[in-house]
């Protein structure tokens, strides 16, 4: 299962890869969360949980980062930014449930 997730993380992040970022969106704040930001610290974790565990401190910031998905996306209207952000959120939200697995 554990493989399956991983080989899932890696299709997710290579279509990420492959869509340019949303213009418009460079230097846009969106709930508070600068957007650009949130794309570096996706692109981190989940690079970072595809090459072995997070410690716990990452993990944390792992799980904070998918809040605040739940928090931006809503706010996002553009048809384009939202399915690139959906995508980067649920390569996050894969990204946490495999650190999840790794404690079982």
């Amino acid at each position: 299962m554990m493989q399956k997730n991983l080989d899932a993380l890696s299709q997710i992040v290579a279509e990420c890869r492959a869509m340019p970022f949303p213009k418009g969106f460079r230097g846009l704040d969106v709930e508070d969360q600068d957007m650009v930001m949130l794309d570096a610290d996706t692109a981190g974790y989940v690079s970072r949980v595809l090459v072995g565990p997070l410690p716990e401190p990452a993990r944390e910031g792992l799980i904070r980062l998918v809040g605040v998905f739940e928090k931006v996306l809503p706010a996002i209207s553009d048809e384009y930014a939202r399915n690139y952000f959906t995508r980067a959120r649920d390569a996050a939200a894969l990204a946490a449930e495999i650190e999840a697995m790794r404690d079982e």
